[in-house]
């Protein structure tokens, strides 16, 4: 095999996979903002005392959570539209990722909401707060705590996820690369470079969610 490596047409495309880099940032964090808010919004329902309430969560997490996130994202941009609903390609990824790492969000809040000793709330509730109170006072902040590690984890795979909304188009980095590659057929150099790319986004992610992890959530030292 005598293939010669050629980076150049990838550095004169540098500057848009870089644009690249900044769409898939704004799609992660634009999602991870609504999963969070679903995880929360989800919880709260599963632990509602009405029944169909706790059914209607169960059901789409395990919806969610036992189909593919190709088939969720297709089913967004395509099917929609039948029934008279149309999204742009960003905002069909951003609601589609939302969707399908919030479904994951509320089984990992969840858990750590099952952490908080009973005896806390009890205390809260006997104290004249209102359930809402006593959630968010209470319950929410430890169990935050308890699930940090598993919820920046799990955006962190949302993050990752986003090369998937480039089957609809949607301007991120895959879908840059993909550009820059059938205009070059330089596809080892390309892809390589787009996968330096997602690690130093996964990296930074990872150094912020720790930044936010020593100011919010660790214990204050003795």
């Amino acid at each position: 095999m005598n293939y010669t490596f050629d980076f150049s047409p990838v550095l004169d495309g540098l500057p848009d996979l870089l644009w690249g880099c900044a769409g898939t940032l704004e799609l992660a964090l634009s999602a991870m903002v609504l999963a969070l808010a679903i995880g929360i919004g989800g919880v709260v329902l599963r632990e509602s005392r009405v029944l169909a309430l706790r059914w209607l969560v169960i059901a789409f997490v395990e919806a969610i959570r036992n189909t593919p996130f190709l088939g969720q994202i297709y089913f967004i941009f395509f099917a929609l539209p039948l029934v008279g609903v149309r999204l742009d390609p960003t905002l069909t990824a951003i609601i589609a990722l939302g969707v399908n790492g919030g479904a994951y969000a509320i089984e990992i809040i969840r858990g750590g909401v099952q952490s908080i000793n009973k005896g806390q709330v009890e205390a809260g509730l006997a104290l004249s707060l209102s359930r809402a109170q006593v959630f968010r006072l209470i319950v929410l902040k430890p169990a935050l705590r308890a699930i940090y590690p598993s919820l920046t984890s799990q955006f962190i795979m949302l993050t990752l996820t986003t090369s998937i909304a480039s089957a609809i188009s949607a301007y991120e980095l895959t879908s840059v690369g993909q550009t820059i590659e059938t205009n070059t057929f330089r596809s080892f150099e390309v892809y390589g470079v787009v996968t330096l790319l997602y690690f130093a986004m996964s990296w930074m992610l990872m150094q912020m969610f720790a930044l936010i992890n020593a100011r919010y959530f660790s214990y204050p030292v003795k």
